[in-house]
């Protein structure tokens, strides 16, 4: 049963397989017989709606399934009520998703520039329509901060057409100032389109300051695309929406179907008047949550945890982890669900993306984290001063544990891998006696599907073309 589900994760190439697909080949539900999957996977927010609301919709549940929804005018027109913004500015879709997808087919015409890392759909859907995809490389050595400067200089190189950022980034939470977003837009106002994609914005410590809705709509070339399942914790309903000149938020409207949003959308809609105190304090605990699990991350021998403003933070794993073993492992062994991003372009299988999640299952992520990697609970690993490059990076400076190489400690049955391979002086005495059955450390077929701090002359050339 362990082998069918990790093999879903080799069958997906682009997207990590849904809950719904892991419990039916594990055998599991939400109750099921070997337990509950603990969730660091999918980026939502763990404490909206409230066990009320979701109450109010349970009691609902048959009149909302049985009904047809009202039409996405009423459904946006009270979304806009809630949010102070202007009906004819927004366009509500069945998920970002939906809007990527119409942005693409409508207004993206020969070629997109997107920096990489980031979120997959910005670099496969245009790719899946014939444009041309520019991709350049976040500088792992700057911990993926985008260089606003760098990144206009790599646009009029390839003569791109329409520009992307996310802001914050997915998967580095790397986030740019309000004052940098619209210096970027302006300089770039002679292309056909640039997108600023807020998906996980409101998770920031200055969502309020750093978004530029109010000033998208002026300009005529620019979108601002908001997810509302990532906020409200409900990516099943699929209901995400985008700010624009009322221009072009009629071009995108005009494409959508009347009932493209589901009746499990409008209950939350019309919910939200009344719950924007609990929504505003969902936000303020995830916050706090992510500074705590940060911290706690940057405690781990070898791992290097990158600075983020999502409800998400990015780690490179020790020197010879293999990442997409370390997920197997996780989830087997620990019913730990992360992810991997090797399948990723711009990344690689050393990198991992772990969502916010509250404390108390953090708890239960490094312990299992722990015993795979070192065999067991380690000593808090003391953070060195950062080099003066990462000093001088300030703010994206990733934070790191003591740097070893290491090789998963075997579950079971050994694996021979090198047997050279250093053993970190501060795992258990049990791991560095088993440490030369590892699974095995990532070698060079493993390395030729990803990169590290520079990228291989493979992805070097799709990146830089």
């Amino acid at each position: 049963m362990a082998g069918d589900v990790t093999t879903l994760f080799r069958a997906s190439t682009a997207h990590s397989p849904s809950i719904a697909m892991l419990h039916r080949a594990g055998g599991t539900g939400a109750g099921g017989a070997h337990g509950r999957i603990t969730d660091f996977c999918i980026p939502c927010n763990p404490y909206f709606p409230t066990p009320a609301m979701f109450e109010q919709l349970g009691g609902r549940l048959r009149e909302i399934l049985t009904y047809y929804p009202s039409g996405s005018e009423t459904i946006t027109a009270e979304l806009c009520q809630t949010l102070g913004l202007n009906p004819q500015t927004v366009a509500m879709g069945n998920g970002s998703t939906e809007l990527i997808t119409w942005i693409d087919h409508l207004l993206v015409r020969e070629s997109l520039a997107v920096p990489v890392p980031t979120f997959g759909r910005w670099t496969d859907q245009p790719m899946e329509t014939g444009k041309r995809v520019d991709m350049m490389l976040l500088p792992e050595a700057h911990g993926f901060r985008l260089d606003p400067d760098a990144f206009v200089r790599f646009i009029r190189a390839r003569r791109s057409r329409t520009a992307v950022i996310c802001n914050p980034n997915n998967p580095d939470g790397g986030l740019l100032t309000k004052e940098q977003v619209l210096a970027l837009c302006d300089t770039l106002q002679d292309l056909d389109l640039v997108v600023v994609d807020e998906s996980f914005l409101e998770f920031s410590d200055a969502a309020a300051e750093t978004s530029i809705v109010e000033e998208a709509v002026l300009r005529p070339h620019v979108i601002v695309l908001r997810s509302l399942g990532k906020n409200f914790g409900l990516h099943g309903v699929r209901f995400g929406y985008l700010v624009a000149n009322p221009a072009l938020a009629g071009r995108i409207r005009s494409m959508l179907p009347k009932w493209n949003l589901n009746s499990f959308a409008e209950a939350v809609v019309f919910m939200l008047k009344e719950h924007r105190g609990e929504y505003e304090e969902s936000l303020r605990r995830s916050r706090q949550d992510r500074q705590e699990m940060t911290a706690r991350l940057s405690m781990l021998p070898g791992l290097t945890v990158y600075p983020s403003q999502g409800n998400f933070v990015y780690v490179r794993l020790p020197v010879g982890v293999d990442g997409a073993a370390l997920r197997d492992r996780l989830l087997t062994e620990h019913r730990v669900l992360v992810r991997e991003c090797g399948n990723k372009v711009g990344s690689s299988s050393r990198f991992l993306r772990l969502v916010v999640r509250p404390p108390q299952e953090v708890r239960q992520l490094v312990p299992a984290l722990e015993q795979v990697l070192y065999g067991g609970p380690v000593h808090p690993a003391p953070v060195p001063a950062p080099p003066l490059a990462a000093a001088q990076a300030g703010a994206g400076a990733p934070v790191a544990g003591v740097p070893h190489g290491l090789q998963l400690v075997p579950a079971s049955a050994p694996v021979l891998a090198p047997a050279s391979a250093p053993a970190p002086a501060q795992m258990p005495a049990a791991a560095r006696a088993t440490a030369t059955a590892a699974v095995p450390v990532v070698g060079p077929m493993a390395m030729a599907r990803g990169y590290t701090s520079s990228g291989t002359a493979a992805v070097d050339r799709l990146v830089s073309g």
